[in-house]
């Protein structure tokens, strides 16, 4: 939020949530419904105080779609009330609403610092600045204008429309600042950036900045913890794998990434897993990924039979589950029955929500249809209505199926 130490100024915050200080004093209504529509009427008034507010705008953002005999009278009574709740909270006796024309304006009387203003601004101020630095401080102060969505969950249209162009805005302004620091070689200040983009606009691949900033300061560890972190929680919450920028980073940290001179005996012991694990080996997809094609390169010298399956969860009446309260439990029930499943030299990959691969060696397809059945055995409960579809599929050893598997296989 913008910070303004001086007196008599309305500072209003529009970014992640709505609040609203006079010298200090909140002036934002509560959760009842009169105090809801003095929020609602603040927020289009203030966020659109120059070029006003016409009155059917105004009513729709108070009202929607309700049933409502008279809305120009139930407008006007809002207005009626917002003034002597903002005269009770001590502001200075004035108009504070006015209606010109039939637009509806804040009154000049009274100065108002809101955030997103100051985040258009900022951003303005940024663009036309020519010296790298100071265009660099302008676009950071921008960024940290922004502290999450604007309006927080206000669902009226005019607030999502603003929603994403704020959104939008933000992210020129940081991937304009990640640049500027790139170019400098900042990537302490480039790491903090993607921090705070991920921490205030989550679920939007900032994390990429944060990792290509460590990965430049050959702190190797801490992005291949971020790495696995990031998968984590985007298959989590979205169902997703890891987006391209992410892969070529996690490449590029393979190839810059050096180690001390050492003897065989300590390379293979840091290669080795810790201890002896039971079950099959769950990896990350682009480990998953190389084993794969590590594995179709030596079925084209013979000898050996491998096979792709992947297991999805199913409703009741044998759908995908892409969504509900219980996929993510269903998800990881259904990834400790694999690996229980399956034997210690076959790999295991979380795809998605509710998906999972398995690289299965020196199996029959007959096979296949024993390890679904133990499958079923470990994941299904009591009178349990889901279940699990499975597609397998034999690593062809020919260049033009491997490839179609890998770039457009079923799934």
């Amino acid at each position: 939020m913008v910070e303004h130490t001086g007196d008599n100024i309305l500072i209003v915050q529009m970014f992640g949530g709505f609040s609203m200080t006079w010298n200090g004093r909140s002036v934002t209504g509560g959760s009842k419904s009169g105090e809801t529509q003095f929020n609602y009427l603040m927020q289009i008034l203030l966020h659109n105080r120059r070029e006003g507010v016409s009155r059917e705008r105004l009513e729709r953002a108070l009202f929607g779609d309700r049933d409502i005999a008279d809305t120009h009278h139930a407008a006007r009574s809002v207005i009626y009330n917002a003034k002597k709740k903002l005269k009770a909270a001590g502001l200075p006796p004035g108009p504070y609403i006015e209606n010109r024309g039939g637009v509806y304006r804040w009154t000049d009387e009274i100065p108002v610092l809101e955030d997103a203003a100051e985040m258009e601004r900022i951003s303005r101020e940024a663009a036309k600045e020519q010296e790298a630095e100071q265009a660099l401080k302008l676009y950071l102060d921008a960024c940290h204008c922004y502290t999450g969505e604007f309006l927080g969950n206000q669902t009226a249209v005019w607030a999502a429309q603003e929603a994403r162009r704020y959104r939008g805005l933000f992210g020129a302004c940081a991937e304009k600042a990640a640049e500027l620091l790139r170019l400098v070689h900042d990537y302490p200040r480039m790491e903090e950036l993607g921090l705070y983009a991920a921490q205030v606009c989550p679920l939007a691949d900032w994390e990429t900045i944060t990792m290509e900033a460590l990965v430049s300061m050959g702190r190797y560890a801490d992005a291949r913890k971020l790495y696995d972190d990031t998968v984590d929680l985007y298959l989590q919450e979205l169902g997703l794998k890891p987006s391209p920028r992410m892969m070529e980073l996690l490449d590029k940290m393979g190839t810059q990434m050096g180690h001390h001179y050492a003897v065989l005996d300590d390379i293979q012991a840091k290669l080795s897993e810790n201890g002896k694990k039971s079950g099959g080996y769950l990896c990350s997809y682009p480990v998953f990924q190389g084993i794969y094609q590590m594995m179709a390169r030596v079925m084209e010298r013979g000898g050996q039979s491998v096979y792709l399956m992947l297991c999805t969860v199913v409703d009741s009446k044998g759908n995908p589950m892409r969504e509900g309260p219980m996929l993510e439990s269903l998800s990881q029930r259904l990834g400790t029955a694999i690996i229980q499943s399956v034997r210690r030299g076959d790999a295991v990959n979380r795809y998605g929500r509710g998906q999972y691969l398995v690289l299965l060696v020196n199996l029959t397809r007959e096979d296949c249809s024993v390890l679904q059945r133990r499958i079923n055995y470990n994941f299904l409960v009591g009178r349990q209505r889901t279940g699990v579809r499975y597609y397998v599929s034999s690593v062809i050893c020919t260049a033009e199926k491997r490839d179609a598997l890998m770039g457009r296989g079923k799934g």
